[in-house]
């Protein structure tokens, strides 16, 4: 039987097939990924096993893992969530509310490293006046690149020659690529835009920052795939009561997710703020029933959140359960156990939960000092501003040890307190008087209730 193997040309790139050579591919437009594969047909595939080629090998201890330098933007907030800064050749996706200031952000970002390094600013949004007049309320007069065009392939051309350190593209869903038919801001449009920058991103090494809007249903920049293409996805968010502004990661191939940035937002654009306490705690604050204090980890930094409860009667037949930056689910446990537990009885009471600032948590460490302000408000009680309370409460009402616990109370020696009620575990410090328990009733001993 004569043999079926077929010889075609695969793309490297995005693995569309042809049957002849091209130096183009014409679905990705990428030059030089054809690359010659040989097919068999299933039926005759034992005859002619012999006849295909061996997939190549890479031996990974023969690749020399060079050390790639950081861009470092001097906004140490945003370095932080990046991991340490820019990586070369990188693509990262901003994304957020209209609003709420991605813009902003990288006009600054753009502004610090245009001073020793060569930035092209792209926006297909805005034109060159409205760019530099918002530069100028910023304040920023760095020597920045501006390009005002949205056909992907020109933006290519262009940072091709002019090889930049850093390329902004404001935003994803206004510029289109040729190679795409549907329409600006569509579905393949964006992605394959995307690519196209993905693909200069890691032959020329230069990093990208792509703006991403949030679409009705909630998706960033569209099509949830988008994530998956770039390397970092960011997200700024705002506690929508102040003037403030939250940067996480939601994926980061280059660090962690886990740390947070804060910035205030002012009329000269975003501010750093170098001691996050400082704005999820009120230095006034008098001393009230239902309110403690806690320490949460984000990435490597401590900071100091207050944990506010209210429990009043219930005047319906069933308790409601409301909370404000803090797990609804994780409330309804707590309260149970509290119920099951200790002589507080919440099975008719409403309890109303907040956390100050509008920070989002779910670190479990937080659980003691819920159940504190819980009995605190319910037979008000008050709390002392100067005790931290830190502890994981388990359904047996045992309270268990939380991760890097030393470093925490290390963190509250720096803010002056005196006190820290915690779990029972081998711990000693000079400056502050521990007291440790092991079950959730004995509060009411510590606190005299």
């Amino acid at each position: 039987m004569p043999s079926k193997i077929k010889t075609i040309y695969s793309c490297s790139a995005c693995g569309a097939q042809f049957s002849k050579w091209n130096g183009r591919c014409l679905e990705c437009g990428a030059w030089g990924s054809l690359k010659e594969e040989v097919v068999t047909d299933q039926d005759n595939i034992k005859n002619n096993i012999n006849k295909i080629p061996a997939a190549k090998i890479i031996n990974l201890s023969q690749i020399k893992n060079k050390f790639q330098e950081r861009l470092k933007t001097n906004v140490s907030e945003f370095d932080r969530v990046l991991g340490g800064g820019i990586v070369p050749g990188s693509l990262i996706l901003l994304s957020g509310d209209p609003g709420i200031g991605k813009s902003t952000i990288v006009a600054q970002i753009s502004g610090c490293l245009s001073k020793n390094n060569i930035v092209v600013y792209v926006s297909g949004e805005e034109s060159a006046f409205q760019v530099k007049s918002r530069f100028d309320r910023l304040g920023i007069d760095g020597d920045i690149k501006f390009i005002n065009d949205i056909n992907v392939e020109k933006i290519i051309t262009a940072i091709k020659e002019i090889k930049p350190q850093l390329v902004i593209i404001d935003s994803i869903q206004t510029v289109y690529s040729s190679l795409a038919d549907t329409e600006i801001g569509g579905v393949s449009q964006i992605k394959v835009s995307t690519l196209r920058f993905l693909e200069v991103a890691k032959e020329e090494n230069i990093p990208f920052i792509l703006i991403g809007h949030i679409t009705k249903d909630g998706a960033i920049a569209g099509p949830k795939s988008l994530e998956h293409i770039v390397d970092v996805v960011l997200y700024l968010d705002s506690d929508r009561t102040h003037g403030y502004r939250l940067l996480r990661a939601i994926k980061n191939r280059f660090g962690s997710i886990n740390e947070l940035g804060i910035f205030e937002m002012t009329s000269k654009g975003f501010v750093e703020i170098s001691n996050p306490s400082s704005i999820f705690l009120e230095d006034s604050r008098e001393n009230i029933a239902g309110s403690t204090i806690s320490c949460l980890l984000e990435g490597s930094r401590p900071f100091f959140v207050e944990a506010q409860a209210l429990v009043t009667k219930t005047l319906f037949g069933y308790p409601q359960r409301k909370t404000a930056g803090f797990d609804v689910n994780r409330l309804q446990i707590l309260s149970s156990v509290l119920s099951k537990r200790t002589k507080i009885n919440l099975t008719n009471q409403d309890i109303i939960l907040n956390i100050v600032g509008g920070l989002r948590v779910n670190d479990t460490a937080l659980d003691l000092a819920v159940c504190l302000a819980i009995v605190s408000s319910r037979l008000n009680q008050i709390i002392s501003k100067d005790v931290l309370v830190l502890g994981e409460v388990g359904l047996g009402g045992e309270v268990r040890n939380v991760p890097r616990l030393e470093q925490r109370i290390k963190e509250a020696e720096k803010m002056g307190y005196t006190e820290a009620i915690i779990p029972n575990i081998n711990l000693r410090t000079k400056k502050i008087k521990l007291r440790k328990i092991k079950q959730l009733n004995e509060i009411f001993n510590f606190l005299n209730f």
